[in-house]
């Protein structure tokens, strides 16, 4: 049985994720899974690395917010970490709480993503309340035995704990969804299936020196081998002030080829070049895949 190492605890949208992953990877090759919650990324994946987990499954970004900066971050700074598949779900949030109603509200929990992704929608109906972040949208819900509390989680993590909500559909963006990865082990030898569809690369890297020219450089070597970027993102190294890391996706093209020597002149221009893996994209319930 192949276990997964997930944000959780019960009732996160990283489980909901995984509970997918394992559903479908049930139904393509018959292969079972088992979750195990983490209560955070990096411990999540700290878990993988630690052979204690079979592959971990981590949000990575959303479609309103961006990058889950502690999920690139980590990916950067750990090692042995290769992307084996991506996941879309769509995201609908709920406003939880054993208060009567709205007014009632003073506090309201939730993990800082879920908050921003409700922004408007809590300035227009609770504008007076104080908001405190959790680690994940279900460890939210441990505050709720005050009725002046509300929390901001799935409405499966309120079914699952038997909890009210007050609100439905609270986010500010319908077509709101997070985009996840099922990260395994670089060298640990286990073979799983991938969903169809045209395939993605990941890869972050730093620069040599902060001059003119130095990040056009490797973007131009993608260019010249045809390799369209779908993203690109600059996050600090933790060094120096000023001084940034950049996470780049692009399609992965089918020529192996290409892309071996995309990458070989890729090194020349930069200073750390990691590759995160090749992957396709599983779209979750009626999430968009990316175009």
């Amino acid at each position: 049985m192949l276990t997964l190492a997930y944000l959780g605890p019960t009732g996160t949208y990283t489980e909901a994720a995984a509970l997918a992953y394992c559903n479908w990877l049930e139904d393509t090759c018959g292969r079972k899974g088992k979750l195990v919650p983490y209560p955070s990324i990096s411990q999540t994946l700290e878990a993988l690395l630690q052979r204690t987990c079979d592959v971990a499954v981590i949000p990575i970004e959303n479609s309103i917010q961006g990058s889950v900066t502690v999920s690139l971050d980590s990916f950067w700074e750990k090692e042995r970490l290769q992307v084996q598949q991506a996941l879309v779900l769509p995201i609908h949030h709920a406003l939880i709480s054993r208060g009567a109603g709205l007014e009632e509200i003073t506090t309201v929990y939730s993990h800082p993503q879920a908050l921003a992704q409700c922004q408007h929608w809590l300035e227009e109906q609770l504008s007076q309340v104080t908001l405190h972040s959790t680690n994940s949208t279900a460890e939210a819900l441990q505050y709720l035995q005050d009725p002046q509390v509300g929390a901001i989680a799935s409405e499966r993590a309120a079914e699952l704990y038997d909890l009210p909500i007050l609100a439905h559909g609270i986010n500010d963006h319908r077509d709101n969804c997070t985009r996840f990865w099922v990260v395994r082990g670089s060298k640990d030898g286990i073979e799983l299936p991938q969903a169809p569809g045209p395939a993605y690369l990941s890869l972050a890297f730093s620069l040599p020196q902060n001059s003119p020219g130095a990040l056009l450089n490797p973007l131009q070597v993608l260019a010249n081998y045809g390799i369209n970027m779908t993203r690109i993102e600059s996050r600090p190294t933790k060094r120096l002030l000023g001084e940034y890391l950049f996470f780049v996706d692009v399609e992965a093209p089918k020529d192996e080829g290409i892309l071996s020597e995309a990458i070989a002149a890729l090194s020349e221009y930069t200073e750390i070049l990691k590759i995160f893996g090749s992957y396709t994209v599983l779209a979750v319930g009626n999430s968009p895949l990316p175009e």
